[in-house]
């Protein structure tokens, strides 16, 4: 399995404007990044499920110049990690007025070819 197949589901539900994380089956810890196997416990039994897109901000920062000339059309822009209500952080962009320890829910925006996620304030 190739890293772009193995975050084909997540990549999937962004186009169907959805947050998809995995789950272990066996100790129920959840986590965005697709892996092969849990971070907690190791096991391989995986199911990717999809998020309410409600959340906390955890962390936020304002992007002033943008890390590729892609980007930079965006800039400035503002970036948040995002706790999941189902437990895994999520990185996305937000809008500015958001600050650490708001409820955020998650909207999305097409960005060239694809879509990308925006946190608003619940």
């Amino acid at each position: 399995m190739t890293a772009a197949s193995l975050s084909a589901p997540f990549l999937e539900g962004l186009e169907r404007g959805e947050i998809r994380y995995q789950a272990c089956a066996e100790c129920g810890a959840a986590q965005t990044l697709a892996r092969y196997a849990c971070r907690a416990c190791g096991s391989a039994q995986l199911q990717w499920r999809t998020a309410k897109g409600l959340g906390s901000v955890y962390a936020a920062t304002t992007v002033a110049r943008a890390p590729s000339e892609e980007f930079r059309a965006l800039a400035p822009y503002t970036l948040a990690i995002v706790e999941l209500d189902e437990g895994p952080r999520l990185m996305g962009h937000a809008a500015p007025e958001v600050r650490i320890g708001d409820r955020v829910v998650a909207g999305f925006f097409k960005f060239g070819d694809r879509n990308l996620v925006r946190f608003g304030k619940a």
